[in-house]
């Protein structure tokens, strides 16, 4: 068998829902993961960098002043 890890985004239940009947449709094992593997600040702190990059809010670093 091979496992491939597919990512979804459900908005609600009735979305779980479709989701749940469509894999037992097409007869494919599935199983929802119950936590995030990743920790909740961690989390945060990309969201907070990436909301920064949108922003703008960056510096450019010269690679010559990299190791400076």
């Amino acid at each position: 068998m091979n496992t491939q890890h597919i990512i979804v985004h459900p908005a609600n239940q009735q979305e779980i829902s479709v989701l749940q009947a469509f894999f037992k449709a097409l007869k494919i094992k599935f199983e929802f993961a119950q936590e995030s593997p990743y920790d909740p600040k961690f989390v945060a702190k990309i969201e907070e960098s990436r909301k920064q990059v949108a922003e703008g809010k960056t510096e450019k670093i010269d690679l010559d002043d990299i190791w400076k």
